[in-house]
């Protein structure tokens, strides 16, 4: 049986697959849960994994998975002593931090000055800089009208990249390669930060074009302990968010290795940061990284890290919060294997990832050795159309980074959806293609890969228009001419090899 612990229940401010691990590491630890949902979420996988269940609102997030009065209220009415938010939601809102502690609870994160510091973008620059960690240049405060990034722009030059000052996911970012295409960026920038935010303010960074994003995961406890759990390889997205995670990087080198990893707990025992958290890079193509910004939250590739590492950082984000220090020092993390994630998503990839909700008709997961499926979904369910569009994390580890690819490429083949699309037929093209599998790609690779599958399709119908048109010459010919069909004016002659058509 697991030790009597500080926390006896922990309510989970969050939905979905995230909400599902963090009630797993509570039941290992013997902790109770307590699920919120909002109207769309009542079947939610959520709600029935957990010891109970408490009504936030409609469904839109803004009146319930974001009303902080309202979950502090399940909280204290249902007697949990924490709060855990997940990621997403609440989980970088300083405010609502500052509101657990007010009210008596602990929040399983960095305190609220610690969010302040990291989690708004440019004060991390800030940080980040007083540290000695290398940034990409750009602003290093939030600009608050369009003259003031008018002139940020015009100090840093083209390409750039507009981004949300308040928050990441890919929201309010934008990547501007003429003066001519700014204003309209940074109109479509504030309107999607505002919305994902409440908060419009940008900044502006130079963008480093072809770039590998690469994320350091921290650990760092209450009584000054710090170290970094390596690295993950992030630069498979979409849309400017990740879909293709893997641990070790095929990229970075144990010499830049050590020296990220050495740079981000700098970043976090300056800022003074407790919990888990991530610090992102982005890293040219001669190595050199530069610091992204700071999440100061669990992370979705979170379970890669675990793979590799054999640390369960759910259960270390709760004993951290129970004040508990770190049961390691860094000489006592290795990375044993490889590990890559496939986020599942309820998306359309041949029509450029648009989200696809509806009803999971059947539903069949794969198995085996060395498999993990993080999911908030189940067979009959009703995946919403208010929210992100995950509903599950395909996960495999073996020994190398080869097995790794097979593996997960025998898992996706197992693993079948019906009812709504997902991004499954992407990762088998994904994992197939030769930069991946050279481990030679960037953070535009996706792109790249859809637009070589608009090229196949274009090709595919071409040919199929044109056997359609040589097949109804030859029948033409056929009825005029008996013999028609045979020798060197057939279709077959004038295709040259019917595989061609095929492959095509």
């Amino acid at each position: 049986m697991p030790s009597p612990r500080k926390f006896k229940k922990i309510l989970i401010a969050n939905r979905g697959e995230i909400a599902v691990r963090v009630m797993r590491a509570c039941r290992e630890l013997g902790i109770g849960t307590v699920a919120v949902y909002s109207e769309a979420d009542r079947a939610a996988l959520h709600v029935r994994y957990a010891d109970e269940a408490c009504f936030i609102g409609p469904p839109p997030s803004r009146d319930s998975y974001l009303k902080m009065e309202t979950i502090l209220d399940v909280a204290k009415r249902s007697g949990a002593e924490a709060i855990h938010p997940g990621y997403g939601f609440l989980s970088e809102n300083a405010a609502f931090a500052k509101a657990c502690k007010d009210a008596g609870i602990v929040f399983i994160g960095p305190p609220a000055e610690a969010i302040t510091a990291m989690g708004e973008k440019t004060s991390a620059r800030r940080v980040a800089v007083e540290a000695g960690v290398p940034v990409v240049p750009g602003a290093l405060h939030p600009l608050a009208d369009n003259e003031a990034i008018l002139k940020e722009a015009q100090r840093i030059g083209f390409p750039l990249m507009l981004k949300a000052a308040a928050g990441g996911g890919g929201k309010g970012l934008r990547l501007v390669h003429e003066p001519g295409d700014l204003e309209a960026a940074v109109l479509r920038a504030r309107s999607e930060a505002k919305s994902a935010f409440n908060d419009d303010s940008l900044y502006i960074e130079r963008a480093i074009l072809k770039p590998r994003h690469i994320e350091i995961q921290v650990l760092a406890d209450g009584h000054g302990n710090a170290v970094h759990l390596f690295e993950r390889e992030c630069s498979i997205q979409r849309r400017h968010q990740k879909i293709i995670e893997e641990s070790p990087s095929p990229f970075v080198t144990p010499e830049l290795r050590e020296r990220m990893g050495a740079l981000a707990v700098a970043l976090v025992k300056k800022v003074g940061y407790v919990n888990a958290g991530t610090l992102e890079f982005l890293v040219d193509e001669n190595r050199e990284p530069y610091f992204l910004e700071m999440n100061t939250r669990l992370q979705v590739e979170h379970p890669i890290t675990e793979m590799v590492t054999g640390v369960d950082l759910v259960k270390m984000q709760i004993r951290i919060a129970e004040g508990e220090p770190l049961p390691f020092a860094q000489k006592d993390l290795t990375q044993r294997g490889h590990a890559i994630e496939c986020r599942v998503c309820a998306e359309d990839p041949d029509a450029n990832f648009i989200p696809n909700p509806g009803k999971i008709e059947t539903l069949r997961v794969p198995g085996g050795p060395g498999i993990r499926d993080d999911s908030g979904v189940y067979e009959g369910f009703e995946v919403p159309m208010f929210y992100d569009p995950l509903i599950s994390k395909l996960v495999v580890h073996a020994e190398n980074r080869e097995a790794a690819i097979f593996r997960m490429l025998r898992a996706v083949s197992e693993y079948k959806i019906t009812g709504i699309k997902t991004t499954l037929p992407f990762f088998d093209r994904a994992l197939r293609h030769p930069k991946f599998i050279e481990g030679d790609f960037d953070t535009s690779f996706v792109g790249r890969l859809q637009g070589e599958n608009d090229d196949r399709t274009r090709a595919a119908e071409l040919a199929m228009a044109i056997a359609a048109v040589a097949t109804y010459r030859a029948r033409r010919r056929s009825r005029a001419e008996p013999d028609a069909g045979k020798g060197e004016g057939s279709l077959w002659w004038r295709l040259g090899n019917r595989d061609t058509v095929t492959r095509l």
